[in-house]
């Protein structure tokens, strides 16, 4: 039998669920860093991260980093970048993939209360050139110093972050988009966990 405490955390946790908001892990080979981004991704409220290796193996997913987090966080995986897209399109995702280009605009100037896949890259080259071209934008965060680059988890939290202070001033925490039925599936497979 659970504590009354725990379910209640349970509920609270679930119903602050962002369900239009996700990340798109491209090709992440540390699986440190994969772990990091899955606690963000948690932290957030995101229900569901995607897994896109086209040239690396899926990662193991260690439990010291991201705190267990990645057990509260669903798993999705694809082999290709259209197929991924083409399914977060098909789900209402606008996808925003992280790249310093020409084309890049800032990523405080998107409107992250909509829904949204932001695209993080691999460590060494960063997001694929495919998954820039493909995506409906490209977006940086800005900085001032000589460094041009975060570290992939660093930036996965600071992008999220960013998410869900616009989705708090807009009151998307502040009741579950979750419909009844659907929460109490949920928390009924939370309990097990």
């Amino acid at each position: 039998m659970k504590s009354e405490k725990r379910r209640g955390k349970l509920l609270a946790v679930l119903s602050h669920r962002q369900p239009d908001l996700t990340i798109v892990m491209e090709n992440i080979h540390d699986p440190h860093n994969v772990s990091a981004m899955f606690r963000s991704a948690d932290a957030v409220g995101i229900v569901q991260a995607q897994l896109l290796y086209t040239k690396e193996k899926f990662p193991k997913i260690g439990k010291k980093s991201s705190s267990s987090a990645n057990k509260w966080v669903e798993r999705r995986r694809f082999s290709s970048v259209k197929e991924c897209y083409a399914q977060l399109r098909s789900e209402g995702f606008v996808i925003l993939a992280t790249r310093l280009d020409e084309r890049s605009r800032s990523i405080y100037s998107f409107d992250l209360t909509s829904p949204a896949a932001l695209v993080f890259g691999n460590e060494h080259s960063g997001v694929s050139d495919e998954a820039a071209a493909l995506a409906d934008a490209t977006v940086m965060i800005p900085m001032m110093g000589m460094i041009q680059s975060l570290n992939v988890s660093v930036a996965c939290g600071v992008c999220l972050f960013e998410a869900m202070r616009q989705r708090s001033q807009a009151g998307k925490y502040a009741s579950s988009s979750f419909s009844p039925k659907y929460l109490q599936e949920l928390y009924d497979d939370w309990l097990k966990k």
